[in-house]
């Protein structure tokens, strides 16, 4: 079931899973701040989006750091940091220190995501990436899963208790690193890390591969983030609650823990930009079925389709970047995709809810699927413009 793949890539899924079992404390961050904090729910909203401006930076600052600094470096720099933020957050008093920790925590966690990808594009050859990356994709998941269940149970006790458990995963996994990793940073890597910050950039700008595919990356996320921001009210408009959306939402998790690594494993034996843009259409799909759903078993059926989307996206992207990436930019090209990632994390709720409210769900869905039918069009234009060192017909160009 699993492909053979490096010792070392081994202890990072290892390390990924055991951080993201102890994610406690980000999906109860609003009813902590609400219930404990005494902040109204409009502040705790800003407070937490404080935390998605810290993750966006962060991704560009960690994939320069990455090339500059080193895999080992930031990962370590981002597991170590984070539990001191994590703690400072679960003593702060006062709204100006909570938001000013929310926003450091949201820097520091994501801080080492750039990072891990670049090693796996360090330690795993271009036609296993896409199982590499996708069984990541699958430890984040599990962890995901099972975390607000243990969280909950947690939070009966005491919320201080979410904060001391998700700092202690946090710096387990920076243990993993520091007793089982080496530096996967390439030679020509240390020696490309001494050009300036504006020369790096330039390059970017004479390969704009890589930003036209960051900028589609940022609409895909924006469909994407209307199934945990305005699904719900949706849902709750046609008469099911919250505890409907939950049931459906559980849809998405279990299809992800039962198949993401087998569609992972095939994906790998395809080409990359269509097999991105059958994703892309997936996800419009999934997401323009909402228009019609009345029911409980309509909902889920459209959350069964873009979750199949989201399964072979999240497997193929990284791996489009890590092939488009120069050896010795692999960490700011993860740093651009995360951030753009990040920027849709910001932009989607915002921008869904805005047509939601004045143009009603039909709109919203309707939208989603052209948007989304789009973006994977213009996948399908770009794979003419370039080709990826892997492609299912022509095999492995590079590693």
């Amino acid at each position: 079931m699993f492909l053979k793949l490096p010792r070392t890539y081994w202890f990072l899924f290892l390390g990924t899973l055991v951080n993201r079992l102890g994610s406690f404390v980000l999906p109860f961050l609003t009813l902590y701040l609400t219930g404990q904090r005494g902040i109204t729910v409009s502040l705790a909203a800003l407070v937490v989006s404080c935390f998605g401006a810290g993750s966006f930076l962060s991704q560009l600052t960690g994939g320069e750091l990455t090339d500059r600094l080193g895999r080992r470096p930031v990962m370590l720099l981002s597991f170590f940091a984070t539990p001191i933020a994590m703690l400072t957050l679960g003593f702060a008093r006062g709204l100006p220190l909570i938001a000013a920790s929310t926003f450091v925590l949201g820097f520091l966690t994501d801080l080492y995501r750039p990072a891990v990808n670049a090693a796996v594009a360090d330690l795993v050859p271009s036609e296993q990436r896409t199982r590499a990356y996708g069984y990541i994709y699958w430890a984040v998941n599990l962890g995901a899963a099972i975390a607000p269940l243990l969280a909950g149970l947690l939070a009966r006790s005491s919320y201080l208790t979410l904060f001391i458990a998700d700092a202690s995963t946090t710096f387990a996994f920076g243990l993993i690193v520091f007793f089982t990793v080496r530096e996967t940073r390439p030679a020509e890597v240390h020696l490309a890390a001494h050009a300036s910050l504006r020369e790096r950039l330039s390059q970017l700008k004479r390969e704009p591969i890589l930003l036209i595919f960051s900028v589609l990356t940022l609409f895909f996320g924006i469909v994407y983030m209307q199934g945990f921001v305005t699904l719900p009210l949706d849902m709750q408009a046609h008469g099911l609650g919250p505890s409907w959306y939950g049931a459906a939402i559980a849809v998405n998790g279990a299809l992800i823990v039962l198949i993401s690594i087998p569609i992972s494993n095939a994906a790998g034996k395809w080409p990359r930009f269509p097999a991105i843009a059958a994703a892309s259409f997936l996800i419009a799909l999934g997401f323009g079925f909402n228009a019609f759903a009345d029911s409980y078993l309509l909902f889920a059926v459209a959350v069964v389709i873009w979750t199949l989307g989201e399964i072979l996206g999240s497997a193929i992207a990284p791996a489009i970047v890590a092939d488009l990436s120069p050896v010795e930019l692999r960490g700011l090209y993860q740093g651009v995709f995360g951030s753009a990632w990040g920027l849709s994390v910001f932009l989607g709720p915002m921008l869904g809810g805005w047509v939601l409210e004045h143009f009603g769900s039909s709109t919203l869905w309707g939208a989603c699927f052209v948007l989304g039918s789009l973006v994977a069009l213009a996948y399908l234009v770009l794979a003419r413009a370039t080709r990826t060192p892997w492609d299912a017909e022509a095999g492995p160009t590079s590693a």
